[in-house]
């Protein structure tokens, strides 16, 4: 194929000819990035005819965008909220993990506070089979729940022995998280309680099999799926083939194979079993929700969405036709990451994600607000391009595809007004042009993170900011602001060969001017500082620091406003450290402080009294949304 076919089979597909550098120039894509990524999105190029390469795709005529749910509370009350990792809960009476007992309590501890909603982390379904992969934004599948989140010890017909007690004490009193113990113990107990609930000798109205009945006939192919995905993915675990499809047999690699439906038939209680965990966590997620709302949390739960999906998990096995399979989702050289990215996550195609009535699209982002208030979509620049990386190739190798944004942005209109949910775009990083003001003009909030929101002048007034967004001070990706302030995020990329030292000495030199431009502009919008704040400031003064940038974003327009619980508590572990993979515990540190004394937390008390004075529930908004207008600038 010539090279000017070549580019415009390539743009006829939404293929980007160039990406960004380092230095932020634009680099030429190779042809061999070009044919790779036209494989990956499925097209045949032996097969391409020559009036698919010459005609140019006809763009749709320009519609108006479709708005998102926005609760009408907002219009007159700015609200704030907490932020946490559901796993991290510490209670006295847990297994080890965070559960949805725990966030029940956690949301009856919120609403007397004075928040109205909680955010969370994915609870996206993992890799049962293998607890060490346990990163919430690489799950397994994005349709169905994390069984590992389930609180046994409040499902009918449990009951607990001394022996189960001295385990569940030893798991209790780990500062990280032991995944695997936990879903040894967990499983365990939950086999054992399968068989006394399937016989119907417990009866609870919480928990009717007439429900669970109804719960698989409406979860239908997907969840008999997902279900049958996890007994082979234990089955192949004991064989030593893994927990992921792709190192099996590749009789089994297929979910239609003979091999696959003469499995099922000999294992069919063990995939009802697995149906059960999907609805025992559907219950109590529900129940976590129903209690938040009777707490006087207005919005309620506020969950995420990860990007993409494992490439060997549940999702890509039981419904390969709708993925990419030769490419991977990643990001281009930027001048922290100067080879690019590679998340080695799998993404829709382009082709199919709004594709049918009830699209893949559709049906993820229905499976998370039919639980919550909010989502918050990881990567929403996803809703308009991803940057590809064709499997076996570098970052730098990769190139932007084009997605449909209109139609999603039309389904999420939708689907929010069904579930009246509210829509967030973690809109940072590498944003193309232009997408923040159509995500703005579809009533999706910006998330705005204090460090970021800095230009050539240093912060930025908290009257700055826009009114459609999520303010927060930091997120599971950085170091509370106390770490953020002494620098222990620089030290954590130094330490773990991320960074160079020459680049950390840099670094390090930066964050000095930042903590002198953040003392300015906190001072600027009349927040008290301790005297002799600095790098090293003691706890008290870093305590200080804390609730007056809180004081700062809940003075902001924006509509939401977030609380980390982990500055609350004061962690001095980073929750996630970006880059690292065996060389840090991710996704494990528990909280310093039980669920059951939060409340003695001097910081807690200070900063969510702040919030409460900053932003009482009964407080008319400095802006207001009218006649489906926002009636102040979106800058």
């Amino acid at each position: 194929m010539k090279s000017a076919d070549l580019d415009k089979l390539a743009r006829r597909h939404g293929i980007g000819l160039t990406r960004p550098s380092p230095d932020n120039q634009e680099v030429a894509i190779s042809g061999e990035t070009k044919r790779k990524i036209l494989q990956a999105l499925k097209i045949d190029l032996a097969g391409a005819a020559d009036h698919e390469i010459g005609a140019p795709r006809r763009q749709p005529a320009a519609k108006k965008i479709a708005r998102s749910f926005l609760p009408d509370f907002l219009s007159n009350t700015p609200v704030w909220g907490i932020s946490l990792q559901l796993y991290e809960l510490r209670s006295a009476r847990n297994w080890g993990i965070g559960d949805f007992e725990d966030l029940s309590d956690m949301a009856d501890l919120a609403g007397s506070l004075g928040a109205d909603f909680i955010g969370l982390t994915p609870l996206h379904a993992p890799f049962l089979a293998d607890p060490e992969r346990c990163s919430p934004y690489e799950p397994s599948s994005r349709q169905h729940l994390n069984p590992l989140y389930v609180a046994v010890d409040r499902l009918p017909g449990f009951a607990c022995d001394p022996e189960l007690e001295r385990k569940l004490a030893s798991l209790r009193q780990t500062d990280l998280v032991d995944y695997v113990g936990v879903a040894e113990i967990k499983l365990k107990a939950l086999r054992d309680l399968w068989p006394v609930w399937r016989r119907r000798s417990v009866i609870d109205e919480a928990y009717d099999p007439a429900d669970f009945d109804a719960f698989v006939a409406q979860g239908g192919n997907s969840l008999r799926l997902h279900a049958l995905f996890e007994c082979l993915s234990f089955s192949m675990v004991e064989r030593g083939a893994g927990a992921g499809w792709q190192r099996w047999p590749a009789d089994f690699q297929r979910f239609d194979s003979a091999a696959v439906a003469e499995f099922e038939r000999g294992h069919a209680d063990d995939v009802r079993f697995h149906m059960w965990l999907q609805w025992l966590a559907h219950r109590q997620l529900m129940q976590a929700a129903d209690r938040a709302r009777k707490a006087g949390l207005r919005i309620g739960l506020y969950l995420d969405l990860a990007v993409g999906e494992a490439v060997d998990g549940s999702a890509t096995w039981s419904e390969p036709y709708i993925y990419l399979s030769k490419a991977t989702i990643g990001s281009p050289p930027d001048p922290f990451a100067i080879d690019g990215q590679d998340w080695h996550l799998a993404g829709y195609l382009p082709s199919a994600i709004a594709a049918g009535e009830m699209s893949p699209f559709r049906r993820m982002v229905s499976a998370a607000m039919r639980y919550a208030g909010a989502i918050r979509i990881d990567h929403a620049a996803a809703l308009r391009r991803l940057f590809l990386v064709p499997l076996g190739s570098k970052p730098d190798d990769g190139a932007y595809v084009r997605y449909p944004q209109d139609r999603l942005l039309q389904i999420l209109a939708e689907v929010s007004a069904e579930h009246r949910c509210l829509v967030i775009g973690e809109d940072l990083g590498l944003i193309p042009k232009g997408l923040q003001d159509d995500l703005a003009a579809a009533h999706i909030l910006s998330y705005r993170i204090l460090s970021y929101e800095q230009d050539e002048k240093g912060f930025k007034p908290a009257d700055t900011y826009p009114v459609l967004a999520l303010a927060c001070i930091s997120t599971h990706d950085h170091r509370t602001l106390a770490g953020w302030w002494r620098g222990a995020d620089i030290q954590d990329r130094c330490d773990h060969g991320i960074v160079p030292p020459d680049l950390t000495e840099r670094h390090l030199e930066h964050r000095k001017r930042e903590r002198r431009s953040l003392k300015a502009a906190l001072k600027a919008a009349g927040l008290d500082l301790p005297a002799g704040l600095t790098a090293r400031g003691s706890r008290e003064a870093l305590r200080e620091l804390t609730v007056s940038a809180y004081r700062f974003i809940a003075r902001t327009p924006s509509l939401l406003a977030a609380v980390r619980l982990a500055d609350l508590t004061d962690e001095k572990k980073p929750t996630n450290i970006p880059g690292t993979s065996d060389s840090y515990p991710n996704w494990r540190p528990k909280l310093s402080v039980l669920l059951e004394d939060m409340t003695s937390s001097p910081l807690l008390k200070r900063v969510t009294a702040a919030m409460g004075e900053e932003r009482p529930q009964n407080r008319g908004a400095r802006e207001r949304i009218a006649d489906g207008r926002i009636l102040n600038r979106q800058g």
